[in-house]
């Protein structure tokens, strides 16, 4: 998936109220720049992280830059925009490229289920169960090449495993799909000592019946792809 403009170099000033960014870009001026990330971002955004921004002339934004990526100035990337991972994942399965997840008729997103959620997306096809799938964006790394999920506190994370557990009972296939927004990790676990009820909350649904798949990412400053399986460890702190 591309950038829809081409991507420009900054250091992050600091990032404040969740989803604001004041960044300076190479020629000196300091913007402001949306960050579609809720989480903590933890380990992202230090002030003078190297980072890179998305320009837009839409004239209903009021921010004319968007940050996606931190560069870590090693050859790797994290991609810190969280509403990436669903456009990704949702043109992978409408053309059929996730192993597992591939073969179904129809590719639903947001649809309503369980008492009061809506999945990120429905697959389903003739003769075979329908598939709910929920996808979460990672970016937390406190150990090399190590991925970590979550990176704060999320009781709706631990409601999302809770109504994909009912599905799995009902008789659905039910997966739980980590997208790894980092290039420089080759596992994925659980942030035990962050969320210990998210934590417990996975384990329990994988007891139920859901299914869990972690993805990796190529990221450039031009476009993010997804790239090989990742294994997921069941130990973590």
């Amino acid at each position: 998936m591309r950038f829809q403009t081409q991507l420009v170099p900054a250091r992050l000033i600091r990032r404040y109220k969740r989803f604001l960014a004041d960044c300076q870009l190479e020629d000196g001026r300091e913007v402001t720049a949306h960050c579609a990330n809720p989480g903590s971002m933890m380990g992202l955004a230090e002030p003078g992280t190297r980072i890179w921004l998305e320009p837009n002339d839409d004239p209903k934004k009021k921010l004319k830059f968007g940050w996606r990526l931190v560069d870590h100035e090693n050859g790797h990337f994290t991609g810190v925009d969280t509403g990436l991972p669903n456009r990704l994942i949702r043109s992978a399965l409408e053309a059929g490229e996730i192993a597992g997840l591939a073969g179904y008729d129809r590719v639903q997103a947001e649809v309503r289920y369980a008492e009061k959620s809506r999945v990120d997306f429905l697959l389903s096809g003739p003769r075979r169960p329908d598939c709910y799938v929920e996808v979460k964006s990672v970016t937390l790394s406190r150990t090399p090449g190590l991925a970590e999920f979550p990176d704060s506190v999320t009781a709706r994370g631990a409601r999302h495993l809770n109504d994909l557990a009912q599905m799995a009972q009902a008789g659905h296939r039910a997966v739980l799909l980590y997208l790894v927004q980092r290039t420089d990790c080759t596992s994925v676990t659980m942030a035990r000592d962050i969320d210990p009820a998210y934590a417990a909350a996975h384990a329990a649904a994988t007891e139920g019946g859901v299914e869990t798949l972690c993805l990796g990412t190529h990221i450039t400053p031009d476009c993010v792809t997804l790239a090989a399986p990742l294994a997921l460890q069941r130990r973590a702190r």
